[in-house]
Protein backbone atom coordinates (compact mmCIF):
# COMPACT_ATOMS: atom_id res chain seq x y z
CA UNK A 1 0.00 0.00 0.00
CA UNK A 2 1.51 3.55 -1.03
CA UNK A 3 1.63 6.46 1.63
CA UNK A 4 -1.04 9.07 1.50
CA UNK A 5 0.24 11.16 -1.87
CA UNK A 6 2.51 8.55 -3.30
CA UNK A 7 1.78 8.36 -7.22
CA UNK A 8 1.62 4.58 -7.16
CA UNK A 9 3.01 2.50 -9.80
CA UNK A 10 1.07 1.19 -12.98
CA UNK A 11 0.78 -2.39 -11.74
CA UNK A 12 -0.45 -1.81 -8.58
CA UNK A 13 -3.91 -2.50 -9.47
CA UNK A 14 -5.21 -4.59 -5.70
CA UNK A 15 -7.80 -2.23 -5.55
CA UNK A 16 -8.84 -2.96 -8.68
CA UNK A 17 -8.30 -6.77 -8.17
CA UNK A 18 -10.23 -6.62 -4.53
CA UNK A 19 -13.05 -5.25 -6.84
CA UNK A 20 -13.99 -7.28 -9.82
CA UNK A 21 -15.86 -4.43 -11.70
CA UNK A 22 -14.43 -1.24 -10.64
CA UNK A 23 -17.00 1.84 -10.71
CA UNK A 24 -16.93 4.27 -13.55
CA UNK A 25 -14.54 7.30 -13.90
CA UNK A 26 -16.13 10.52 -12.64
CA UNK A 27 -16.72 12.91 -14.89
CA UNK A 28 -14.29 15.52 -15.21
CA UNK A 29 -14.50 19.24 -15.86
CA UNK A 30 -14.31 20.81 -19.28
CA UNK A 31 -10.13 21.25 -19.77
CA UNK A 32 -8.84 18.87 -17.47
CA UNK A 33 -6.19 16.54 -18.55
CA UNK A 34 -7.39 13.22 -19.85
CA UNK A 35 -6.95 10.02 -17.55
CA UNK A 36 -3.77 8.18 -17.68
CA UNK A 37 -3.23 4.38 -16.53
CA UNK A 38 -3.49 3.57 -13.14
CA UNK A 39 -5.53 6.24 -12.27
CA UNK A 40 -6.94 5.92 -8.46
CA UNK A 41 -7.89 8.01 -5.49
CA UNK A 42 -4.50 8.94 -4.42
CA UNK A 43 -3.55 10.36 -7.83
CA UNK A 44 -6.95 12.43 -7.16
CA UNK A 45 -5.74 13.44 -3.99
CA UNK A 46 -1.90 14.45 -5.25
CA UNK A 47 -3.97 16.52 -8.11
CA UNK A 48 -5.75 18.28 -5.61
CA UNK A 49 -2.92 19.05 -3.15
CA UNK A 50 -0.75 20.90 -5.94
CA UNK A 51 -3.43 22.97 -7.70
CA UNK A 52 -4.04 24.17 -4.36
CA UNK A 53 -0.94 25.05 -3.96
CA UNK A 54 -0.17 26.02 -7.16
CA UNK A 55 -2.65 29.15 -6.11
CA UNK A 56 -4.74 27.59 -9.23
CA UNK A 57 -2.56 28.10 -11.80
CA UNK A 58 -2.97 24.85 -14.10
CA UNK A 59 -5.25 26.87 -16.13
CA UNK A 60 -8.46 26.29 -13.91
CA UNK A 61 -9.37 30.10 -12.78
CA UNK A 62 -10.89 30.31 -9.10
CA UNK A 63 -14.34 30.91 -8.44
CA UNK A 64 -15.27 34.76 -8.11
CA UNK A 65 -17.58 34.94 -4.88
CA UNK A 66 -18.99 37.52 -2.46
CA UNK A 67 -16.12 38.64 -0.68
CA UNK A 68 -15.76 37.03 3.16
CA UNK A 69 -17.39 39.35 5.70
CA UNK A 70 -15.67 38.80 9.20
CA UNK A 71 -18.17 37.74 12.26
CA UNK A 72 -19.38 40.64 13.93
CA UNK A 73 -18.59 40.43 17.53
CA UNK A 74 -21.07 42.28 20.18
CA UNK A 75 -19.12 45.51 21.63
CA UNK A 76 -18.85 45.84 25.21
CA UNK A 77 -18.59 49.40 26.33
CA UNK A 78 -15.87 49.78 28.84
CA UNK A 79 -16.80 50.58 32.66
CA UNK A 80 -14.88 53.30 34.75
CA UNK A 81 -13.31 51.04 36.89
CA UNK A 82 -11.75 49.02 33.92
CA UNK A 83 -8.14 49.74 32.97
CA UNK A 84 -7.27 50.75 29.19
CA UNK A 85 -7.02 48.02 27.19
CA UNK A 86 -3.30 46.78 26.78
CA UNK A 87 -1.98 46.68 22.87
CA UNK A 88 -0.15 43.94 21.65
CA UNK A 89 3.18 45.27 20.30
CA UNK A 90 3.78 45.28 16.19
CA UNK A 91 5.84 42.61 15.14
CA UNK A 92 9.35 43.83 13.99
CA UNK A 93 10.41 43.50 10.77
CA UNK A 94 11.87 41.17 8.90
CA UNK A 95 14.71 42.52 6.16
CA UNK A 96 11.99 45.10 5.88
CA UNK A 97 9.56 43.20 4.38
CA UNK A 98 5.58 43.40 5.39
CA UNK A 99 4.57 40.23 6.82
CA UNK A 100 1.05 38.80 5.70
CA UNK A 101 -1.02 37.45 8.70
CA UNK A 102 -3.74 36.86 6.52
CA UNK A 103 -6.34 39.21 8.22
CA UNK A 104 -7.45 42.65 7.18
CA UNK A 105 -5.73 45.50 9.15
CA UNK A 106 -7.18 47.25 12.33
CA UNK A 107 -8.55 49.86 10.35
CA UNK A 108 -10.12 48.40 7.51
CA UNK A 109 -13.72 49.03 7.03
CA UNK A 110 -15.13 45.93 8.45
CA UNK A 111 -12.23 44.73 10.88
CA UNK A 112 -13.39 43.28 13.94
CA UNK A 113 -12.79 45.77 17.43
CA UNK A 114 -10.95 44.16 20.23
CA UNK A 115 -12.43 43.66 23.42
CA UNK A 116 -10.64 43.65 26.94
CA UNK A 117 -10.90 40.41 29.31
CA UNK A 118 -13.24 40.95 31.91
CA UNK A 119 -11.37 41.81 35.00
CA UNK A 120 -11.99 38.96 37.91
CA UNK A 121 -14.76 40.56 40.23
CA UNK A 122 -13.99 40.86 43.64
CA UNK A 123 -16.26 38.87 46.53
CA UNK A 124 -18.71 41.22 48.37
CA UNK A 125 -17.10 40.48 51.30
CA UNK A 126 -13.57 41.23 50.43
CA UNK A 127 -12.11 44.59 51.29
CA UNK A 128 -8.57 45.54 49.89
CA UNK A 129 -5.81 45.91 52.52
CA UNK A 130 -2.30 46.06 52.77
CA UNK A 131 -0.32 42.84 52.08
CA UNK A 132 0.92 40.50 54.65
CA UNK A 133 3.43 38.18 55.23
CA UNK A 134 2.49 34.55 56.83
CA UNK A 135 -0.83 33.94 58.12
CA UNK A 136 -3.44 36.48 58.35
CA UNK A 137 -7.07 36.62 58.94
CA UNK A 138 -9.41 37.23 56.08
CA UNK A 139 -10.76 40.74 56.15
CA UNK A 140 -14.28 41.21 55.64
CA UNK A 141 -16.68 44.37 54.88
CA UNK A 142 -17.91 43.79 58.33
CA UNK A 143 -15.91 45.86 61.30
CA UNK A 144 -14.43 43.52 64.15
CA UNK A 145 -13.78 45.22 67.88
CA UNK A 146 -10.26 44.63 68.55
CA UNK A 147 -9.70 42.93 71.66
CA UNK A 148 -8.80 45.01 74.47
CA UNK A 149 -5.34 44.24 75.13
CA UNK A 150 -5.33 45.05 79.44
CA UNK A 151 -8.69 42.15 79.46
CA UNK A 152 -7.13 38.87 80.55
CA UNK A 153 -7.82 36.44 78.28
CA UNK A 154 -10.98 33.77 78.62
CA UNK A 155 -9.80 30.77 81.14
CA UNK A 156 -6.77 32.83 82.33
CA UNK A 157 -5.72 32.72 86.15
CA UNK A 158 -7.33 35.48 88.57
CA UNK A 159 -5.73 38.30 89.06
CA UNK A 160 -4.91 38.99 92.49
CA UNK A 161 -4.18 42.53 93.91
CA UNK A 162 -0.39 42.96 95.72
CA UNK A 163 -1.77 44.98 98.37
CA UNK A 164 -5.30 46.18 99.94
CA UNK A 165 -6.57 50.03 100.94
CA UNK A 166 -6.99 52.96 99.15
CA UNK A 167 -3.34 52.97 98.43
CA UNK A 168 0.26 51.01 97.97
CA UNK A 169 2.28 50.94 100.46
CA UNK A 170 5.72 53.15 100.98
CA UNK A 171 8.23 50.87 100.09
CA UNK A 172 8.93 48.70 97.17
CA UNK A 173 7.24 45.46 97.11
CA UNK A 174 10.08 42.74 95.91
CA UNK A 175 13.64 43.19 97.53
CA UNK A 176 16.11 46.01 97.22
CA UNK A 177 19.41 45.92 99.38
CA UNK A 178 20.54 42.40 101.20
CA UNK A 179 21.82 42.16 104.42
CA UNK A 180 25.39 42.81 105.37
CA UNK A 181 27.54 39.79 105.57
CA UNK A 182 30.31 38.08 108.16
CA UNK A 183 33.36 36.79 106.40
CA UNK A 184 33.57 34.78 109.26
CA UNK A 185 30.42 33.95 109.67
CA UNK A 186 28.18 33.02 106.72
CA UNK A 187 26.40 30.43 107.69
CA UNK A 188 24.28 33.34 110.05
CA UNK A 189 22.73 35.07 107.26
CA UNK A 190 18.64 33.63 106.23
CA UNK A 191 17.03 33.96 103.10
CA UNK A 192 14.75 36.47 101.95
CA UNK A 193 11.92 33.85 102.02
CA UNK A 194 11.17 30.81 102.72
CA UNK A 195 8.25 28.80 102.49
CA UNK A 196 7.29 24.97 102.91
CA UNK A 197 4.48 22.47 102.92
CA UNK A 198 3.16 18.40 103.54
CA UNK A 199 0.19 16.89 103.22
CA UNK A 200 -0.70 14.02 106.16
CA UNK A 201 -3.87 12.09 107.04
CA UNK A 202 -7.06 14.83 106.05
CA UNK A 203 -4.92 18.04 106.79
CA UNK A 204 -2.51 20.02 104.15
CA UNK A 205 -0.04 22.28 105.68
CA UNK A 206 1.39 25.30 103.86
CA UNK A 207 3.87 27.46 105.80
CA UNK A 208 6.01 30.90 104.55
CA UNK A 209 8.06 33.94 105.90
CA UNK A 210 8.99 36.84 104.02
CA UNK A 211 11.29 39.52 105.07
CA UNK A 212 9.18 42.39 105.72
CA UNK A 213 9.28 45.82 103.66
CA UNK A 214 11.08 47.70 106.27
CA UNK A 215 14.01 45.46 106.50
CA UNK A 216 14.19 45.05 102.56
CA UNK A 217 14.71 48.47 101.84
CA UNK A 218 17.14 48.77 105.27
CA UNK A 219 19.07 46.03 103.96
CA UNK A 220 18.28 43.88 107.48
CA UNK A 221 17.85 40.53 108.22
CA UNK A 222 14.55 38.95 108.12
CA UNK A 223 14.06 38.52 112.42
CA UNK A 224 11.36 35.90 111.53
CA UNK A 225 12.09 32.10 112.01
CA UNK A 226 10.62 29.05 110.60
CA UNK A 227 11.21 25.70 111.16
CA UNK A 228 8.85 22.30 110.10
CA UNK A 229 10.00 18.64 111.69
CA UNK A 230 8.25 15.44 111.21
CA UNK A 231 9.52 12.65 114.30
CA UNK A 232 8.12 9.29 113.82
CA UNK A 233 6.60 7.52 110.83
CA UNK A 234 3.24 6.19 109.65
CA UNK A 235 0.11 7.27 111.56
CA UNK A 236 2.27 7.68 114.85
CA UNK A 237 4.55 10.79 113.60
CA UNK A 238 4.01 13.82 114.92
CA UNK A 239 4.81 17.23 112.56
CA UNK A 240 5.92 20.22 114.67
CA UNK A 241 6.26 24.17 113.20
CA UNK A 242 7.76 26.32 115.12
CA UNK A 243 7.43 30.31 114.56
CA UNK A 244 9.85 32.76 116.44
CA UNK A 245 10.03 36.11 116.06
CA UNK A 246 13.23 37.95 117.48
CA UNK A 247 13.10 41.60 119.11
CA UNK A 248 13.15 44.65 116.99
CA UNK A 249 16.23 46.55 116.56
CA UNK A 250 18.73 43.54 117.61
CA UNK A 251 21.17 43.13 115.48
CA UNK A 252 21.23 39.25 116.38
CA UNK A 253 17.06 38.88 116.42
CA UNK A 254 17.66 36.21 113.72
CA UNK A 255 20.06 34.03 115.22
CA UNK A 256 18.02 33.89 118.82
CA UNK A 257 15.12 33.46 116.59
CA UNK A 258 16.52 30.58 114.88
CA UNK A 259 17.80 29.22 118.24
CA UNK A 260 14.05 29.46 119.83
CA UNK A 261 13.14 27.14 116.81
CA UNK A 262 15.53 24.63 117.23
CA UNK A 263 15.77 24.66 121.21
CA UNK A 264 11.84 23.78 121.35
CA UNK A 265 12.21 21.29 117.72
CA UNK A 266 14.87 18.85 120.10
CA UNK A 267 12.62 18.61 123.12
CA UNK A 268 9.57 18.19 121.33
CA UNK A 269 11.55 14.68 119.70
CA UNK A 270 12.42 13.90 122.37
CA UNK A 271 9.22 13.19 123.74
CA UNK A 272 7.14 12.79 120.73
CA UNK A 273 5.88 9.44 121.49
CA UNK A 274 4.44 10.37 124.65
CA UNK A 275 3.53 13.62 123.08
CA UNK A 276 1.55 11.65 120.50
CA UNK A 277 -0.06 9.89 122.71
CA UNK A 278 -1.43 12.37 125.40
CA UNK A 279 -3.01 13.99 121.90
CA UNK A 280 -4.68 11.21 120.86
CA UNK A 281 -6.08 10.21 123.92
CA UNK A 282 -7.29 13.65 124.80
CA UNK A 283 -5.58 14.44 127.73
CA UNK A 284 -5.05 18.17 127.62
CA UNK A 285 -4.28 19.22 131.23
CA UNK A 286 -1.44 16.85 131.07
CA UNK A 287 -0.35 17.92 127.58
CA UNK A 288 -0.74 22.13 128.70
CA UNK A 289 1.59 21.65 131.66
CA UNK A 290 4.41 19.74 129.79
CA UNK A 291 4.47 22.03 126.99
CA UNK A 292 4.12 25.38 129.13
CA UNK A 293 7.89 24.00 129.89
CA UNK A 294 9.08 22.96 126.80
CA UNK A 295 8.03 26.87 125.69
CA UNK A 296 9.61 28.11 128.68
CA UNK A 297 12.79 26.23 127.85
CA UNK A 298 12.56 27.57 124.06
CA UNK A 299 11.82 31.43 124.38
CA UNK A 300 14.94 31.65 126.80
CA UNK A 301 17.18 33.50 124.48
CA UNK A 302 14.51 35.75 123.44
CA UNK A 303 14.33 37.69 126.69
CA UNK A 304 17.63 38.99 126.34
CA UNK A 305 16.70 41.39 124.60
CA UNK A 306 15.37 44.01 126.86
CA UNK A 307 13.78 46.99 124.82
CA UNK A 308 12.45 44.54 122.14
CA UNK A 309 11.30 41.76 123.79
CA UNK A 310 7.38 43.15 123.59
CA UNK A 311 8.12 41.79 119.27
CA UNK A 312 10.03 38.54 120.29
CA UNK A 313 7.77 35.03 120.78
CA UNK A 314 7.87 31.52 120.40
CA UNK A 315 4.26 30.06 118.61
CA UNK A 316 4.69 26.33 117.56
CA UNK A 317 1.98 23.95 116.16
CA UNK A 318 1.86 19.70 116.66
CA UNK A 319 0.20 17.80 114.32
CA UNK A 320 -0.71 13.96 114.48
CA UNK A 321 -0.39 12.25 111.10
CA UNK A 322 -3.01 10.26 112.35
CA UNK A 323 -6.16 10.38 109.53
CA UNK A 324 -8.27 9.24 112.38
CA UNK A 325 -7.06 12.27 114.91
CA UNK A 326 -8.59 15.68 114.49
CA UNK A 327 -7.33 16.96 117.17
CA UNK A 328 -5.05 20.70 116.36
CA UNK A 329 -2.97 21.83 119.47
CA UNK A 330 -1.22 25.04 119.45
CA UNK A 331 1.23 26.65 122.47
CA UNK A 332 4.02 29.34 122.67
CA UNK A 333 4.43 32.83 124.20
CA UNK A 334 4.52 35.94 123.09
CA UNK A 335 2.81 37.98 120.38
CA UNK A 336 1.20 36.52 117.17
CA UNK A 337 -2.32 35.31 116.55
CA UNK A 338 -3.89 32.04 116.29
CA UNK A 339 -6.90 32.31 114.06
CA UNK A 340 -9.84 29.90 112.41
CA UNK A 341 -11.28 30.27 109.15
CA UNK A 342 -15.35 28.40 109.06
CA UNK A 343 -17.56 28.89 106.52
CA UNK A 344 -15.66 31.93 105.71
CA UNK A 345 -15.81 33.73 109.15
CA UNK A 346 -12.20 34.58 111.11
CA UNK A 347 -12.60 33.53 114.66
CA UNK A 348 -9.50 34.67 117.25
CA UNK A 349 -8.74 31.63 119.23
CA UNK A 350 -6.13 33.06 121.24
CA UNK A 351 -6.90 32.83 124.71
CA UNK A 352 -6.93 35.67 127.56
CA UNK A 353 -4.62 35.54 130.31
CA UNK A 354 -6.04 33.67 133.23
CA UNK A 355 -7.20 30.85 130.73
CA UNK A 356 -3.69 29.01 130.83
CA UNK A 357 -5.03 25.43 131.87
CA UNK A 358 -1.16 24.99 133.22
CA UNK A 359 -0.55 28.35 135.04
CA UNK A 360 -0.50 27.11 138.54
CA UNK A 361 1.72 24.28 137.70
CA UNK A 362 4.55 26.64 136.67
CA UNK A 363 6.70 27.83 139.08
CA UNK A 364 8.97 30.45 137.32
CA UNK A 365 5.99 32.64 135.35
CA UNK A 366 7.16 34.57 132.15
CA UNK A 367 6.57 38.09 131.28
CA UNK A 368 4.22 36.73 128.33
CA UNK A 369 1.61 34.92 129.17
CA UNK A 370 1.52 30.94 128.34
CA UNK A 371 -0.88 30.28 125.18
CA UNK A 372 -2.37 26.91 124.57
CA UNK A 373 -5.30 25.68 122.74
CA UNK A 374 -6.28 21.93 121.98
CA UNK A 375 -9.93 21.02 120.00
CA UNK A 376 -10.74 19.09 117.33
CA UNK A 377 -11.44 20.60 113.62
CA UNK A 378 -14.11 20.38 111.54
CA UNK A 379 -14.21 19.38 107.57
CA UNK A 380 -13.25 22.39 105.76
CA UNK A 381 -11.55 24.36 108.69
CA UNK A 382 -8.55 26.28 108.34
CA UNK A 383 -6.37 26.90 111.22
CA UNK A 384 -3.85 29.51 111.07
CA UNK A 385 -0.61 29.97 113.63
CA UNK A 386 0.07 33.76 112.57
CA UNK A 387 3.14 35.62 113.12
CA UNK A 388 3.30 39.43 114.86
CA UNK A 389 3.99 41.11 111.70
CA UNK A 390 1.06 39.28 109.84
CA UNK A 391 -1.39 38.96 113.02
CA UNK A 392 -1.03 42.63 113.70
CA UNK A 393 -2.81 43.71 110.00
CA UNK A 394 -5.03 40.70 110.05
CA UNK A 395 -6.77 42.01 113.35
CA UNK A 396 -5.67 45.94 112.19
CA UNK A 397 -6.16 46.29 108.24
CA UNK A 398 -9.56 46.51 107.04
CA UNK A 399 -10.10 44.16 104.57
CA UNK A 400 -7.24 41.93 104.77
CA UNK A 401 -9.06 38.84 106.50
CA UNK A 402 -12.23 39.38 104.06
CA UNK A 403 -9.59 38.92 100.87
CA UNK A 404 -7.89 36.09 103.09
CA UNK A 405 -10.87 34.30 102.97
CA UNK A 406 -12.01 34.96 99.64
CA UNK A 407 -8.91 33.56 98.58
CA UNK A 408 -8.95 30.51 100.79
CA UNK A 409 -12.28 29.18 99.70
CA UNK A 410 -13.67 26.00 100.88
CA UNK A 411 -13.07 23.74 97.36
CA UNK A 412 -9.14 23.19 98.39
CA UNK A 413 -6.10 24.46 99.43
CA UNK A 414 -4.16 26.92 97.78
CA UNK A 415 -1.13 25.67 96.30
CA UNK A 416 2.68 26.22 97.36
CA UNK A 417 3.49 29.59 95.24
CA UNK A 418 -0.22 30.57 95.55
CA UNK A 419 0.06 30.43 99.21
CA UNK A 420 3.25 32.26 99.08
CA UNK A 421 1.83 35.23 97.01
CA UNK A 422 -1.49 35.49 99.85
CA UNK A 423 1.69 36.07 102.80
CA UNK A 424 2.81 38.75 100.48
CA UNK A 425 -0.43 40.74 100.44
CA UNK A 426 0.44 43.94 101.65
CA UNK A 427 -0.92 46.70 103.72
CA UNK A 428 0.17 50.19 104.65
CA UNK A 429 1.31 50.86 107.82
CA UNK A 430 2.74 46.96 108.08
CA UNK A 431 6.29 46.78 106.73
CA UNK A 432 7.39 43.96 109.05
CA UNK A 433 8.21 40.36 108.57
CA UNK A 434 5.38 38.09 107.23
CA UNK A 435 5.30 34.73 108.62
CA UNK A 436 2.20 32.68 108.23
CA UNK A 437 1.29 28.60 108.88
CA UNK A 438 -1.83 27.16 107.98
CA UNK A 439 -3.50 23.86 108.26
CA UNK A 440 -6.23 22.89 105.71
CA UNK A 441 -8.71 20.03 106.80
CA UNK A 442 -10.32 17.88 104.02
CA UNK A 443 -14.03 18.73 103.24
CA UNK A 444 -14.75 15.15 103.84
Amino acid sequence: MSQQGETPAATDDWWNRLYEEPPPPPERPAGSPPPVDGDSLDEHFATATKAVSDGGSNGVPEAAGPPAVPEQQSVRPRAWWEPEPETEPEPEADSGAVRDTGAPPPDAPGAPVPVPAPLPRREPTERPGPATTGRSRPRTAEWVQPPDPRAAPAGAPEVRPGHIGDGPPTYEPEPTALPSADPESLGDPVADTVADGARYGRWTLRAASVRGDSARFRGEHRKDALLTARFGAGDAALVLVAVASGGRGADDAHLAAADACRRVATAVGRAHAGLAEDIRAGRHGVLGAGLHRLAGRGAGPLRAFGPGADTAGLRCLLLLADPLCRTRVSFGTGPGGLFRLRDGIWTDLDPTAGTDPAASTEPAATAEPFRFHAAESLPGDTLLLAGPGFAAPLRGAPGLAGELARRWHPDGPPGLAAFLADVQLRAKGYADDRTAVTVREDPG
